[in-house]
């Protein structure tokens, strides 16, 4: 749905994602490009607006209209082509097309590291200025440039992009505004030369992108309900995918503060073990086989470079271990909120959840006939040094699912992933005949039962509950993932006792803390947003449908125009925090829309 605006203020998380799977964007509600990294997601944003403080000017691609009043935006049917409408005072007006060309060309995916933008005067005579200003080295400095006939180049750290354009090109390097009598056509993509007509082939590659998307979702196997909802977040999901390896990033962005002034900035460019799996998981739900296969393949690599030993929380797209972290001194930071992180050394704790996070999408592959490459003895073999990392750390202490950096228990969320880990094994060794490798993942997978039985159940003298971690009583948000992992069934006594703890103590409104106790920063100030899915699914559990279905209206409610949700959320004003678009956020949208929509049967 279209949604006016009418000026340009601070920044803000209304921002609606363009991409290809190698290169993405965020577009402001006035069609700036005010976010986008080259050559790929955890690149150098050339294009970095949303954390350049008040300087708006610089990292930045816009067409600014002379008096202009008024904008509106929304993509095309089932696409990620966004259309910007931008409208004067003087009735004139202009339509913004943006995209990233994806298609198939000669046998392969056509995905360049590349913009694509026409612009189209629609109304009057509009009289507009092309502000393009790409930043190098993390806001260090404008990008150099140098000039054709017909194409600017900026030279972006140790590689080159080339403008080609059918625009005046001396009116885009002088800032000028001009009048737009006809449709103007950017490629803003790989230093050499442009082959064709730029006009012609700008429209070839936008059919063509629009084309693809329609026929990748036309495959989707969706809700009846909120289908535009679950169709959009399929879309974003997909977008976080890293095609070239597989990897999925958990979010497209660095550094958007978890709360005002908080320093709780992160770096979230990466692929992280524990979100991939549910992004992958959401998406096999809606029958996108695409993105599971190609997953499998990066974890394939992961666990064959980590030959048999510890497994890390997250590693680069490309597969890489270090990604040590540091900060970005020259740019200000959303809002001025910095520091802007570059990396995160969260890949240096240790998560035992990952070992179960690599298991559970791998066991798909051993019984899933529609898949290309489907897993066999050898992968096993691979996979069960996984399960036996998992087995010998299941009791051991580490920094759990949230990452804490000064403090380590033996995490009950990490404990029942090593179990699900042990569990899923067994599946896979009965499917491939192997009774014995059966029975010893069955042993062990009990014995992490029992020992989470007896360590992290809680007794008080309202029925008890499960705790956070085993040394410990403190409750957090991941203990309602235990009926999702089939740990427990959802009439279990102790998941229903459970539940009604965790509602009680970290339910803020229409929203959950993933945890209330401190952390290294002090007391939680926002909701996480996917804590707040898992209280829908919950809800629906225990029969409170009614309850879950306004709860998901409300969160629906709380997202961008174009159908987005960051990782937090204020309770108390609904202002969208942390990283953008978060896949886990996007991944409840589409698990609670399939629980909790009406059977297509009802339409038949």
């Amino acid at each position: 749905m279209a949604r006016p605006v009418t000026e340009r203020a601070q920044s803000t998380l209304d921002l609606s994602p363009i991409g290809n799977c190698q290169v993405s964007g965020l577009i402001d509600r006035s069609g700036g490009l005010v976010w986008g990294c080259v050559p790929r997601v955890d690149g150098d944003p050339v294009f970095c607006a949303l954390l350049n403080g008040e300087r708006q000017d610089a990292g930045v691609w816009r067409f600014e209209l002379e008096g202009q009043t008024s904008a509106s935006q929304q993509y095309e049917r089932n696409t990620p082509i966004l259309v910007t409408r931008l409208e004067a005072e003087d009735g004139s007006a202009v339509e913004i097309r943006d995209l990233c060309p994806r298609f198939e060309r000669s046998g392969r995916m056509y995905r360049p590291v590349a913009y694509l933008r026409i612009v189209r005067p629609v109304s009057g005579t509009p009289r507009m200025k092309v502000v393009l200003r790409p930043l190098k080295n993390y806001g260090a400095q404008l990008a150099e440039t140098t000039n054709g006939t017909n194409h600017i180049r900026y030279l972006v750290g140790q590689q080159a992009m080339r403008l080609s354009t059918d625009a005046p090109v001396g009116y885009i390097q002088e800032g000028r505004a001009y009048r737009v009598e006809s449709d103007q056509h950017f490629f803003l993509g790989p230093d050499e030369p442009f082959v064709g007509n730029v006009r012609s082939e700008l429209r070839r590659m936008e059919q063509s992108t629009a084309r693809y998307w329609r026929h990748w979702v036309r495959g989707l196997h969706i809700p009846l309900e909120w289908q535009d909802e679950v169709i959009r977040a399929a879309i974003a999901l997909k977008l976080c995918q890293h095609e070239e390896t597989g990897a999925i990033v958990a979010a497209l962005t660095t550094s958007i503060p978890e709360a005002p002034h908080s320093e709780r900035n992160w770096d979230y460019r990466y692929c992280w073990i524990r979100d991939s799996y549910y992004t992958v998981q959401a998406l096999n739900r809606l029958g996108a086989l695409d993105v599971l296969e190609k997953y499998l393949a990066y974890l394939r690599n992961i666990v064959d470079s980590a030959q048999g030993g510890q497994i890390q929380p997250l590693y680069s797209v490309m597969g890489e271990s270090e990604l040590s972290e540091t900060t970005a001194s020259h740019l200000a930071g959303y809002r001025g909120m910095g520091p802007v992180r570059v990396g995160n050394a969260a890949y240096k704790q240790v998560q035992h959840d990952c070992y179960g996070q690599i298991v559970l999408p791998n066991t798909q592959a051993y019984f899933d006939r529609r898949l290309l490459r489907m897993s066999d003895e050898g992968d096993f073999r691979s996979l069960e040094q996984v399960g036996e990392m998992a087995w010998k750390m299941h009791d051991q202490p580490d920094a759990g699912l949230w990452e804490f950096r000064t403090r380590q228990e033996v995490h009950t969320y990490s404990a029942v992933m090593c179990w699900a880990a042990c569990d899923r094994l067994a599946n896979i060794a009965r499917r491939l005949g192997k009774a014995d490798r059966e029975k010893l993942w069955r042993e062990r997978a009990d014995a992490i039962c029992e020992k989470v039985e007896s360590e992290a159940w809680v007794e008080n003298g309202e029925g008890g509950h499960y705790g956070a971690s085993f040394e410990s009583d403190y409750l957090d948000a991941s203990l309602l993932q235990m009926v999702e992992l089939r740990f427990l069934k959802p009439d279990n006594p102790r998941f229903l006792s459970t539940f009604a703890a965790i509602e009680q103590t970290l339910r803020r409104g229409e929203h959950m803390l993933r945890y209330a106790s401190e952390d290294d920063f002090g007391l939680p100030e926002t909701a996480f947003n996917v804590c707040t899915f898992w209280l829908i699914e919950a809800l629906h559990l225990a029969g409170r449908d009614e309850e879950a279905r306004a709860l998901l209206e409300t969160m629906l409610g709380h997202a961008t125009q174009s159908g987005m949700l960051s990782e937090d959320l204020d309770f108390e004003t609904g202002e969208l925090w942390g990283n953008f678009p978060q896949t886990y956020s996007l991944v409840g949208i589409i698990n609670c829309a399939g629980l909790l929509s009406k059977p297509w049967s009802e339409v038949r």
